[in-house]
């Protein structure tokens, strides 16, 4: 019932900055949620069991100060989760264990380049149990792979890296091409990690290759959030020796394996497709200025836009109801439009330096560095895609994005929560 919350909670001094339901114990029995804190609190609430007070860790933020950027239980798990913070640090809690009464003591238990690894000295059990410092500046986001097994970050260095959990080794990394990484998402089969960030693109990253196989460009500002889409059917059957089979033609592209949207502050929501095409081609040698000539054509152009009239790509049909806006497919003119107010001009120089909210200039010389490498590719040497959708939802900028089977939902810094048809 839209219409009467089953909880409602002012908070004074401090504000929610994320939040996490555990999906592993949810029922009619408990529904245990997590609410993280701009001043670093993190409150566990069971909504089933009208817990009012619920429990509240780091109260007297002995543990961090900083902001809350994000909370999530771990996969399948019943009493852990994870907290991250403005500070780059990482903390993993056990919901049923206290919080210390004096700052707590770490020592370090492995390291590597650019994170380290502490656990919390004491005999007996207490909260954090594990303590990460990953990377430089804030640690924006993380998110696990589908099996649990993995756990991508992204922090305001610009860098992405990849963990196996269980060990905290360090498996992979990537870099934006300039700015902050904000947000971060994997493949539902876990193959393939996306990000978005201060670059304003957003970059696809193969897990299994350890490399950048394509960037999309479709956004003037930020990217906030990345998501993909689970529920794209997998692609007809189409045999390539039978000329009169054209499956395809009048729906999605047999070869679209993956479908992603993204949604930035610019108030725009993009709809992305990847191909098998895309996927498959191999990168260009580094630092080469030309594109490699094994490489299509149409790669260094788009690959998801359609490229005939009468060939539309459509998405599962939905049955039409009021309480759904609709998104329509991009076309004609409004590529044309797009394309004008696209806001990578700003990087022409080489990307030799990164932007700052102020307006300057930071680590350009480690940007110089990894610049035209495996870890931070240069615009040409990796397909660039353009948006299937590319349309301005919100008067604020977007900041939540979230593909359910029979719709699409968004939400802005206005406070609005939407729900949109699937195009098609």
């Amino acid at each position: 019932d839209l219409q009467r919350p089953i909880d409602k909670r002012v908070y004074q001094g401090t504000q929610p900055t994320c939040h996490d339901f555990n999906q592993a114990t949810a029922g009619a029995e408990t529904l245990a949620l997590l609410v993280g804190f701009s001043a670093g609190q993190v409150q566990y609430l069971d909504l089933a069991k009208k817990d009012s007070a619920g429990r509240l860790f780091n109260q007297e933020r002995l543990i961090d100060k900083s902001k809350v950027t994000r909370v999530k239980w771990l996969p399948d798990a019943e009493r852990l989760f994870l907290a991250s913070h403005a500070s780059g640090h990482l903390y993993l809690y056990d919901s049923e264990q206290p919080c210390g009464a004096n700052t707590p003591q770490y020592t370090l238990i492995a390291q590597g380049e650019g994170f380290r690894v502490f656990s919390s000295k004491g005999k007996t059990p207490r909260n954090p149990l594990l303590k990460w410092a990953v990377g430089s500046g804030p640690l924006n986001e993380f998110a696990f792979s589908p099996d649990g097994r993995w756990l991508a970050c992204v922090s305001q260095d610009g860098q992405l890296r990849v963990f196996h959990f269980a060990s905290m080794l360090l498996r992979g990394r990537m870099r934006s091409y300039f700015g902050g990484l904000l947000c971060v998402c994997w493949s539902p089969d876990g193959r393939y990690v996306v990000t978005g960030g201060e670059d304003d693109l957003v970059t696809v990253w193969s897990f299994a290759e350890g490399r950048v196989v394509a960037r999309g460009r479709g956004h003037k500002s930020w990217v906030n959030a990345v998501a993909f889409d689970p529920f794209t059917p997998p692609p007809p059957p189409h045999d390539p020796n039978n000329p009169a089979d054209v499956t395809g033609a009048t729906s999605m592209s047999p070869n679209v394996t993956y479908r992603f949207g993204s949604a930035g502050q610019d108030t725009q929501f993009c709809l992305w497709d990847l191909t098998e095409e895309l996927l498959d081609a191999r990168p260009p040698l580094a630092r080469d200025p030309q594109p490699s000539a094994g490489l299509p054509r149409s790669l260094s152009r788009s690959n998801s836009l359609p490229h005939a009239a009468g060939c539309p790509r459509t998405s599962p049909s939905v049955p039409k109801s009021p309480r759904f806006a609709t998104l329509t497919l991009l076309r004609g003119d409004a590529d044309k439009e797009h394309k004008r107010y696209h806001s990578l001009g700003n990087i022409r120089g080489g990307g030799n330096g990164e932007k700052t909210p102020g307006g300057g200039r930071r680590g350009s010389q480690d940007v110089a560095k990894v610049l035209g490498t495996s870890l931070c590719p240069r615009l040409h040497e990796v397909p660039l895609l353009e948006p299937l959708v590319c349309k301005k939802i919100a008067q604020e900028r977007l900041t939540v994005l979230l593909f359910l089977e029979d719709c699409i939902l968004t939400a802005c810094q206005e406070g609005l929560i939407c729900t949109w048809a699937r195009p098609g």
